[in-house]
């Protein structure tokens, strides 16, 4: 189940983004980062993804290292609410 939920949340977040490169509303690199960050853990094209970005822009690198973290944090505790919501705890 968390698998498939982070796997959704992923593609929809990416699916975000590349709707934002065209939409001056949404924010597309933000969010195809965040995506990649939460696909990250499940899909090994999106590890190297977020490789590569590290390599080729470093000082983007700092800055998605902090955002790892804090998505982790962020997905470990929505996983342990719902856990409790569910009675699995």
């Amino acid at each position: 189940m968390n698998r498939i939920a982070a796997l959704s949340i992923g593609y929809g977040f990416l699916f975000l983004g590349f709707i934002g490169l065209f939409l001056p509303i949404l924010q597309g690199f933000l969010f195809i980062f965040v995506g990649l960050i939460v696909l990250s853990r499940h899909a090994p094209w999106a590890s190297r993804a977020l490789r590569y970005v590290h390599r080729r822009w470093p000082r983007f690198g700092g800055l998605i290292a902090r955002a790892e973290g804090i998505a982790e944090r962020s997905i470990d505790r929505a996983v342990q609410g719902m856990r409790r919501l569910l009675g699995r705890a």
